[in-house]
């Protein structure tokens, strides 16, 4: 709605100021766009692939879980040797992230395939990333560790878990090293 005001020519003393609530609206900007991906044979199918599906050929045969790691990395290929022999019952399976089968499960997990931050946990029916994996995973070996998951399960939030979890894992080439190629 347009509205005009006549006023005489010498008048001076009227000041014009934009209302409160509108003095703010243009500080904020967008950090990002979403945009739609290029219409390519590649990507179409890349966006109609159900990955559930794709992968459930790794859970006819055998329903262990599948425990996904960086396989050049020092410190997770040590808590794998570190799980595989607290695990006198083979309850869990092992796959390296940079692997094509650990690239399609970790789309199957809702993840990049590119995305070695974290380790996971991939189940038939659920997956678990960071400190939720590896309180997941001390359930299935040996005691102690299921008793100590219950309780370190009610640390009080799971971001404080999973902040000291990015904590080491952002650190863990540093801290411990990086192998050539996946020793597993």
């Amino acid at each position: 709605m347009n509205m005009a005001i006549t006023l005489p020519a010498n008048y001076a003393g009227l000041t014009v100021t934009r209302p409160f609530h509108a003095r703010f609206r243009r500080q904020f900007t967008p950090l990002a766009t979403l945009s739609t991906p290029p219409n390519t044979s590649s990507s179409s199918r890349q966006a109609a692939v159900d990955w559930v599906e794709e992968t459930a050929s790794f859970f006819k045969l055998d329903n262990r879980p599948i425990m996904l790691f960086d396989g050049v990395c020092n410190l997770c290929n040590g808590g794998v040797k570190f799980v595989r022999d607290n695990d006198n019952k083979r309850r869990i399976r092992y796959e390296a992230l940079q692997s094509e089968a650990g690239k399609n499960l970790l789309r199957r997990s809702g993840r990049a395939p590119d995305d070695i931050s974290s380790v996971v946990l991939v189940e038939k029916d659920r997956s678990y990333v960071k400190s939720e994996a590896v309180l997941k995973i001390m359930e299935y070996i040996n005691l102690p560790f299921p008793q100590l998951a219950f309780f370190l399960q009610f640390v009080p939030l799971r971001f404080i878990r999973d902040f000291a979890y990015d904590n080491v894992a952002n650190n863990r080439y540093a801290l411990f090293g990086r192998s050539e190629s996946c020793e597993i």
